[in-house]
């Protein structure tokens, strides 16, 4: 009697925590609130069982508690028991994987209007690549890596001469404006991940993987890395700036283009073979 009791009290202390807990998601700043709707459902199915397997336990506990008098009935099964789990199993399955499902199309279905950007994740810290005034963004290559060409920018293609390089800084985003986040790691497992934003992405060596997002409020949010990549991975951290049109506009004026970048360490013969190539096109 003591333990079904004791498993009762695990039942109704388990659901005012959930409720009264102190901690609970930070509050979101990006379009992706439904994925919030599709954890909340989780915790509804998922504890909805909870409930029932820990009731059940609590009563059989006190229901077939020792007798000296009782003797067990061996029913070794129960098909119609186990029509009834199979079938309440599978809607349970359905009722958590389908909204995740439609979830996840729209994650990856990127809007025409969306700004493409580059985070490139290595140890243990983050760079990042804005397209210039032609809208696009170089091709890279991690070939091309060099401590003079840090992005592994290709210079056959005149398409990344404008684009904006941030190292190791913070990032800036304009508010309202959809953004394509293209993730690649130049060494090990990564993941970029804004909590605010409710997105995250892992990132995978030798291949590009992508996110879309809408900022909605303006703020200074923490990007973390979720994803275990070394002695240092707790401290590869960053910062990301939801900005304004003007105060967009200012901090992108103070930032320089791979052209710039170039000639600042005197590679005027790369940047002269990179033009030509331009004209050539």
């Amino acid at each position: 009697m003591l333990v079904a009791f004791i498993l009762f009290l695990v039942i109704v202390g388990s659901i005012v925590f959930h409720f009264w807990t102190p901690w609970w998601w930070t509050e979101v700043a990006s379009n992706w609130g439904n994925i919030d709707d599709t954890i909340i459902l989780t915790f509804w199915v998922t504890g909805a069982v909870f409930v029932a397997v820990c009731l059940f336990m609590s009563y059989c506990v006190w229901r077939f508690r020792y007798k000296e008098d009782r003797r067990a009935d061996y029913e070794p099964e129960s098909p119609r028991l186990e029509w009834f789990l199979t079938i309440l199993t599978t809607i349970g399955v359905c009722a958590l994987l389908a909204p995740g499902l439609i979830v996840w199309n729209k994650y990856v279905t990127v809007p025409e209007d969306a700004v493409d950007i580059e985070v490139m994740g290595q140890q243990w810290y983050w760079n990042y690549r804005l397209p210039g005034p032609d809208g696009k963004l170089g091709l890279t290559d991690l070939r091309n890596i060099t401590e003079d060409n840090p992005f592994g920018m290709n210079l056959d293609d005149p398409n990344g001469l404008d684009d904006i390089l941030i190292e190791a800084d913070d990032l800036h985003i304009l508010l309202g404006q959809s953004v394509k986040v293209n993730l690649r790691s130049i060494d090990v497992l990564h993941d970029f991940y804004v909590p605010q934003f409710r997105a995250k992405m892992d990132m995978v060596p030798g291949t590009v993987t992508y996110y879309w997002f809408t900022p909605t409020r303006t703020g200074d949010f923490e990007i973390l890395c979720m994803e275990y990549c070394g002695t240092g991975h707790y401290a590869m951290k960053g910062r990301v700036l939801v900005d304004n049109e003007e105060d967009y506009k200012e901090w992108l004026s103070e930032q320089i283009n791979f052209e710039e970048y170039m000639a600042s360490l005197n590679k005027t013969e790369l940047i002269q073979l990179a033009l030509n190539n331009k004209e050539t096109d």
